[in-house]
């Protein structure tokens, strides 16, 4: 076999092990040739609206470097141009919505800023009048304080870093100036190779970012502490764009293209990457967020006028793990295992009885099955319902031929024990619930009649209850005694047989019909809950055997759904263990009829989300 199928137009390459994997490779599927599934993964990016800014306005400062869940947005311009409309007002972001901080000392647009929301800093800015500052303030989580002036004016510049070392570049005239701050001193830094406002920054004092800036650039320059360089372009020029996170590790969004755009591109440390768009174009936005996975834009300039609009960018990188079935380990006694009950979990289960009709009982750990106590009165096709440490087997076969008998045991996790009998005996009934709250329903009673009532349990006696809709024989069922559900099974027994895929609801007074399963089949295994079933491998024609069937079915409480097969075709479980996420089936006999002491264990699909690297499935 070649190393790659092509699969509707997706390679899937046979590998040993998981490999390590990062988001550069989305959509990219593989086959697991050691635990034997399919693995998937990708890439989600998308924004979502948030809470909005309690005051619409453009050309706002924020602190870029400030996580999602914790960030501030501060001056900025609210309509129109001139001098009334600059504002000093906070606002703070708590992943949700945004809420008043303390007002700035001096009302200003264009500004920039660095820190987090507790420890932010204000740089530059417009006045209310068309002067430029080198005014400097300091935010402390409730208040802002004015400390020490940039050597010169400021406006329109970026920003990135810390309180204590924080960076500022950029602005108006084109400035290339660089200035670092410590926490209370400004010094000079090298200047950018080309001088711009309206630049993006995003990163630390040693590993800074600048892209765009006026007029529609596409540049972007890398700061290392001492000197900038020049690297890889943005894909869309632009400028007033809001960016977040690092130097090796942000993104950019917005800005004025020509016009308002909502183009978000992420940054790798190398290469800028188009993402998923925002719902609203705007520019001159205020943005934030630790990495090029989480980041927030908020307000902004775009038609009609000033924005208040937030959204949030999520980028999460989800591997999937396809369900499947694998091999666990073999019942013992493999020439006993033809209508054998098991219940319980796929590291704690518990299988009994079985064909010839037997006594014997074997626990499950997740890897063996260890003998155990035998029951009372050995039997097969019985209805089982339980954990493994309380387990109960009601009817059955307890003598050769298809006789049916009443007998109920319970088993606690070292010895069986027999309690009252059931009020019909009965073969190939189906069972739901707990040794104190359980359900045993249909199946075949003396001369192969087809039973439909339905019995319950409460830990001391049998109470007859409303009768199925369609009685049946050799189907299964699951759940508890108010929710169960049972479906599968022949409406017609001895031959010819009627196999139906009937579902029916029970909640715990009568039963009410849903939707059938895709195939028809009995002798089936079910695992899981009313509204989470899974209906395990079968047989869909007794009339012409051979004829098992390895498919199975999930389903949610309303309808069925294919997922992933048994690797073997098999049929004459009574009872199996588990969820839809978890389960295993024991036993039962193979396509030639021959009892088998195969188990084969299922796992769900599951999904790993991470939202940087994925190392393993």
């Amino acid at each position: 076999m070649s190393d790659y199928q092509d699969i509707t137009g997706t390679r899937i390459k046979y590998l040993s092990s998981d490999p390590t994997l990062e988001s550069s490779y989305e959509g990219q599927i593989w086959y697991n040739s050691t635990t034997g599934v399919n693995k998937a993964l990708v890439q989600v990016r998308a924004w979502a609206s948030s809470g909005s800014l309690g005051t619409a306005r453009y050309k706002i400062a924020s602190a870029p470097g400030a996580p999602s869940t914790a960030g501030i947005v501060f001056s900025g311009q609210q309509t129109g141009s001139g001098s009334p409309n600059t504002t000093n007002l906070t606002e703070e972001y708590n992943g949700f919505a945004f809420s008043p901080g303390g007002n700035l000392g001096t009302s200003r647009r264009g500004a920039n800023g660095f820190g987090t929301q507790t420890t932010a800093v204000c740089v530059g800015g417009f006045d209310g009048g068309p002067a430029e500052l080198a005014n400097v303030e300091e935010y402390n989580g409730s208040t802002w304080t004015e400390v020490n002036n940039t050597p010169n004016t400021r406006r329109l510049g970026a920003g990135c870093g810390t309180l204590t070392a924080g960076i500022t570049f950029g602005g108006l005239s084109n400035a290339p100036n660089t200035f670092e701050y410590d926490g209370t001193n400004w010094t000079v830094g090298g200047n950018l190779n080309t001088g711009r406002n309206q630049l993006a920054g995003f990163g630390t004092q040693t590993a800074a970012l600048g892209a765009g800036g006026y007029a529609t650039s596409a540049l972007v320059e890398e700061y290392n502490g001492t000197t900038w360089s020049e690297v890889n372009n943005i894909g869309t020029g632009r400028y007033g764009a809001g960016g977040g996170g690092l130097q090796t590790n942000g993104l950019i969004f917005g800005g004025h293209t020509g016009a308002s755009s909502a183009k978000t591109e992420t940054y790798d440390g190398t290469s800028f990457t188009e993402s998923s768009d925002m719902a609203t174009a705007r520019q001159s936005l205020a943005g934030f967020g630790a990495s090029q996975s989480s980041a927030v834009a908020s307000g902004g300039g775009a038609p009609p006028g000033r924005q208040s609009a937030t959204e949030e960018y999520n980028s999460n990188i989800n591997a999937i793990t396809k369900a499947a079935w694998a091999s666990g380990g073999a019942i013992p006694d493999s020439k006993r295992d033809g209508g054998i009950g098991s219940v319980g979990t796929q590291t704690a289960g518990l299988a009994f009885g079985g064909e010839p009709v037997v006594a014997e009982t074997y626990e499950y750990d997740g890897s063996s099955w260890t003998d155990t106590a035998n029951m009372g009165t050995g039997r097969r096709s019985g209805a089982s319902f339980g954990p493994q440490t309380a387990a109960g087997t009601a009817g059955g076969n307890a003598s050769a031929g298809d006789v049916p008998t009443a007998v109920y045991e319970t088993y606690d996790g070292s010895s069986w024990s027999e309690g009252p009998d059931l009020g019909t005996s009965r073969n190939n009934a189906a069972g739901a619930g707990t040794t104190t709250a359980s359900l045993a329903f249909s199946g075949s009673g003396p001369g192969s009649t087809i039973r439909n009532e339905t019995e319950e349990y409460d830990g001391s006696s049998w109470s007859e209850q409303n009768n199925l809709n369609a009685g049946r024989t050799l189907m299964a069922g699951c759940g508890t005694q108010t929710a169960a559900v049972g479906f599968g099974g022949s409406t017609t027994t001895p031959g010819p047989y009627t196999v139906v895929g009937n579902t029916e609801h029970y909640d715990g007074t009568s039963w009410t019909t849903s939707n059938a399963m895709s195939e028809g089949r009995g002798t089936l295994g079910a695992a899981g809950t009313q509204t989470a079933a899974m209906a395990i491998a079968g047989n869909p024609d007794f009339n012409n055997p051979p004829a098992n069937t390895n498919i199975c079915e999930i389903y949610d409480g309303t309808s069925w759904a294919a997922t992933a097969s048994m690797a073997n075709p098999t049929a004459g479980f009574r009872g199996t263990g588990g969820t839809t996420s978890s389960a295993y089936a024991a036993g039962g006999f193979d396509s030639s009829g021959n009892n088998t002491g195969r188990t084969e264990e299922f796992t769900g699909t599951t999904e790993t989300i991470t939202s940087s690297t994925l190392t393993t499935s």
